[in-house]
């Protein structure tokens, strides 16, 4: 398949100021270095700089930390890739459990696809993609220098503590708690048939690798001998180790087809989910900020009212602007994926269509050599 038939039948996310291509990987020690093209839309200047992960990590940190952004922790983040290793071949069992499809196929394409769709998530966010980070992430083959502040594990510990007591807070808004309980079934129903997909896909490679050992020993049986029989035997048994190559690239192509189409979308937004729920559980925490604030002002003594009052103040100002930007930013996820679903629905049909009219053609045209071969 040409690169513009892959365009039409997978077309790619929409970028706001830039067209971006991940379009290569390679192993350097302990770390993938990615390589990034991008072309600016607006003056049709075109960069390429090469990336590790840590640069990507560096550059979710930079979007997460954004000073002066109003209602920033109401904004569902695209979500980063979890990161591969490059000591682990694409087919090992523990590569597979923790990046699914994305660590299926030979150097990493769906990992660098997974990439791509990231960044133009991020260039297509009307507030994400004003963030100044991005730009020199793109244009600039310096790292990104990232200064994270390194935790105990007691913070940890009572972070995750924290994190429970506040998950199951009752929300007073009946839409978010609503999107919480959704979100609840929809993350585990989506990885669940992320997962069975994942199984299916696999399936799919271990036939193709199995009809290409089924051709090979077919190619093995043939004889050199004059034996009339001899010689009829080798040429059945060339014919039908060809037809068991069409029979294996017709697998190969099904697999590649439903990784591109409704696997890449299962993987994303599954993560897509995950990131949602994040967003969900930040607002959350906000409320219970918002609760405590007037709680401490109902008990505050008169020499400290107007402090407190001043907190609460500011409290409930994040919080409507989390809730604000969480409303817009729900609206737009849900109808993103279903779109998203859609796209990739359309995309699957017309690439196995055009497998099928491929291995149709391939099997019509040996169906008449085993008929001449026999003497029909």
């Amino acid at each position: 398949m040409s690169e513009e038939e892959a365009d039409e039948v997978f077309p790619p996310l929409k970028c706001s100021d830039y067209k971006i291509a991940v379009s290569d990987s390679v192993s350097d020690g302990d770390s993938f270095v990615y390589v990034v093209k991008s072309q600016e839309l607006s003056s049709n200047t075109e960069y390429q700089v090469e990336r590790t992960f840590e640069d990507f990590e560096g550059l979710q940190h930079c979007l997460f930390n954004q000073e002066g952004v109003p209602g920033l922790q109401g904004i569902i983040f695209p979500p980063l890739p979890a990161k591969p290793c490059p000591s682990l071949s694409n087919s090992d069992s523990k590569s597979i459990k923790v990046l699914g499809l994305l660590a299926v196929g030979e150097n990493w394409p769906t990992y660098c696809q997974a990439l791509e769709n990231y960044l133009c998530l991020i260039t297509g966010h009307s507030i994400l993609s004003k963030n100044p980070v991005l730009q020199r992430f793109l244009t600039q083959n310096e790292p990104l220098a990232i200064q994270r502040v390194k935790k105990g594990i007691f913070n940890w510990l009572s972070q995750a503590v924290e994190g429970l007591r506040k998950e199951n807070h009752k929300d007073i808004d009946d839409i978010f708690q609503n999107e919480r309980d959704n979100n609840l079934t929809l993350t585990g129903l989506t990885k669940a048939v992320t997962e069975k997909f994942t199984e299916m896909v696999l399936t799919e490679q271990r036939l193709a690798v199995a009809c290409g050992h089924f051709s090979t020993s077919l190619q093995l049986g043939i004889s050199q001998q004059e034996d009339q029989t001899a010689q009829e035997f080798s040429k059945m048994c060339l014919k039908l180790s060809e037809v068991i190559d069409a029979v294996q690239k017709n697998y190969e192509s099904v697999a590649e087809n439903n990784i591109n189409t409704i696997g890449l979308y299962l993987e994303l937004y599954s993560r897509y989910l995950e990131a949602e729920k994040e967003m969900l559980f930040r607002r959350t925490c906000k409320l219970v900020e918002v609760e405590n604030a007037n709680k401490n002002l109902e008990k505050a003594k008169a020499i400290k009212k107007a402090t407190m009052e001043e907190m609460k103040k500011a409290t409930d100002k994040e919080f409507k602007e989390i809730s604000g930007m969480a409303k817009i930013e729900i609206q737009n996820f849900h109808r993103e994926r279903v779109r998203a679903f859609q796209q990739s629905l359309m995309g699957l049909c017309v690439s196995q269509l055009n497998t099928a009219r491929e291995s149709c053609a391939v099997f019509t045209q040996q169906l008449s050599h085993f008929r001449e071969l026999c003497g029909e």
